[in-house]
């Protein structure tokens, strides 16, 4: 089985790598291994368990680093649609961490202010 590097950072400075089955989300794979995120509905439909893609790439570090921001689509699949979360959202790198299937190793930055950003789901 193919597993990814997840490497979580939040606001504070704070990183925690996690290791991610290619067949788990990263909210499995971080509860498994004690690290904690918020979460509400684990089916993709709020927002609550929202991150952003930061880097791609073998390492998950800067080598994957671009100017722009990184489409979700290129680090995570999903095991059911994202529907709390517009196209733009996607395009600029957000992902919901309860349904996110890793196809990378990569960062992603998380937190309350993340949270903030996306807003309320339309879905709740």
């Amino acid at each position: 089985m193919t597993r990814y590097d997840v490497t979580l950072e939040w606001p504070d400075g704070r990183e925690e790598s996690v290791p991610v089955d290619e067949t788990e989300t990263v909210l499995e794979a971080a509860h498994r291994v004690g690290v904690r995120l918020p979460y509400d509905c684990r089916t993709g439909t709020c927002t609550t368990c929202v991150g952003q893609v930061l880097a791609v790439g073998s390492d998950g570090g800067d080598s994957g680093a671009t100017d722009r921001p990184i489409e979700a689509t290129e680090a995570f699949g999903y095991r059911t649609a994202p529907r709390a979360l517009s196209d733009g959202e996607h395009t600029e790198g957000y992902v919901l961490l309860c349904i996110a299937l890793p196809r990378t190793d990569c960062r992603v930055r998380v937190g309350p202010m993340v949270r903030a950003e996306v807003g309320d789901s339309p879905w709740k």
